[in-house]
């Protein structure tokens, strides 16, 4: 039985968006499993051929039920390959990306209004010589190939028409080139399956204070690192928001820590942390994959820019997870691990990596935080990994983002201002 072409219609626009509903479910799920193949081998075909066609039941020509089928499962086959390519090339990975593709390019080839019946071939009008308005059939394949076209199109548009993280396809030892202003998506580029357990775009105007704290949870009116013996003491006016998203000012003003020393730095800092010493955690986590797009400051001497995971619980490293470290430079970023030994010292694992200049534009730093593993990635590259067991920590962590001052060498008598900006952060896990 053959469904009436509104119900038709409607099957095929809501058929990608069940298929991404379905995909929530837990990975090797039986329903899962059926609602995204049966989409991905016959919906997205099924609608392009609703254009190129006049009736459901048959290919114009006449090839009939079976020849359709035939050519959806291969017209959608060609469709799902096509977006998996082009979202592959612009640097966007992912199934769910892929099918969220696809789901918008059914639903909008199901639902574009054809100008002839159900039942009746398309006609068109000609201009005889003598001015008589002569008729006939439009030629069928003539239809399916501008279909066809349109379909392209939609799909080119849809693979490029999203910001592009280009360094996705080289190899880890490229060196970066030139680079989109616009800001990278946010799309794990590790092996999933992944589901989100915590994103911040920061649209401002002030920090969500649900999830965020603006120092150490040491802090009384301010705090500063003082481990490191750096020179700037952390303020929660030091964290402010642009039409970019967040941003971490560091400023020449000297100001009177709660510890009786006087900084000549104030700066700012967030984490996912405490209030204060007794207080609770706003998030903390175990293992996933932790990515942010950060634009390193312009100005690099003198300024340590960090973007890094501490322990939740003993207030004090290691282990330490360093995603990306600027020390003093915007031209190459550190990428660390701290762990200790058996003897109860602290040693480190770390590699650093020149693949751009990072103050141009924004790049995703990112790390795959796994039981037996540590992976860090730049724009969706493997730069560096660590699989010795008595080096992966298995504790709980807090995400920190702060903009120090003073490490190994002061700013320039001349600079008395530097910003670290973040689009977004973000935090998957299995």
């Amino acid at each position: 039985m053959i469904p009436s072409p509104t119900l038709y219609r409607a099957l095929l626009a809501t058929s990608g968006w069940l298929a991404l509903a379905a995909a929530q479910l837990g990975p090797g799920t039986a329903l899962r499993t059926a609602v995204t193949a049966v989409f991905l081998l016959s919906c997205p075909g099924a609608a392009a051929l609703l254009l190129a066609r006049p009736t459901r039941a048959g290919l114009p020509g006449g090839a009939g039920p079976l020849g359709a089928a035939a050519a959806a499962l291969v017209l959608s086959a060609a469709l799902t390959t096509l977006t998996a390519v082009g979202l592959a090339l612009a640097g966007v990975l992912g199934a769910r990306a892929t099918l969220t593709v696809l789901a918008c390019l059914t639903t909008l080839l199901a639902v574009l209004p054809r100008r002839y019946g159900p039942g009746t071939a398309r006609r068109t009008v000609r201009r005889t010589p003598q001015g008589e308005a002569a008729r006939r059939p439009a030629d069928p394949r003539r239809r399916a190939a501008e279909c066809a076209g349109a379909a392209l199109l939609t799909l080119t548009a849809a693979c490029g028409g999203g910001p592009a993280v280009s360094t996705a396809t080289r190899p880890p030892q490229a060196t970066a080139g030139p680079t989109s202003s616009s800001v990278p998506l946010d799309q794990p580029a590790a092996p999933g399956p992944w589901h989100s357990a915590f994103h911040d775009n920061f649209a401002g105007p002030t920090l969500d204070r649900a999830d965020w704290v603006s120092c150490f949870d040491w802090n009384d009116n301010g705090c500063t690192n003082q481990g490191n013996h750096e020179d700037e003491w952390y303020r929660p006016g030091q964290v402010g928001f642009t039409q970019s998203g967040l941003t971490l000012t560091a400023e020449r003003r000297a100001t009177s820590g709660s510890d009786g020393t006087s900084y000549p730095w104030v700066s700012g800092m967030i984490s996912t942390g405490r209030d204060s010493w007794n207080g609770t955690p706003r998030h903390t986590f175990t293992y996933g994959y932790f990515a942010a797009a950060i634009k390193a400051p312009a100005t690099a001497a003198g300024f340590f820019p960090a973007f890094w995971l501490i322990p939740a619980e003993a207030r004090s490293t290691p282990p330490e997870i360093d995603v990306a470290e600027f020390i003093n430079t915007n031209q190459q970023v550190d990428m660390n691990l701290h762990y200790r030994t058996a003897d109860g010292s602290d040693a480190h694992v770390g590699q650093t990596t020149a693949a751009a200049d990072f103050a141009t534009t924004y790049h995703v730093f990112a790390i795959d935080w796994e039981p037996d593993s540590v992976t860090w990635y730049v724009d969706g590259v493997q730069r560096f990994q660590v699989t010795k067991p008595t080096c992966v920590p298995h504790v709980a962590m807090e995400l920190v983002l702060d903009l120090a001052v003073g490490f190994q060498e002061d700013p320039p008598a001349s600079v008395d201002s530097a910003q670290l900006q973040v689009a977004w952060v973000g935090v998957w896990q299995h």
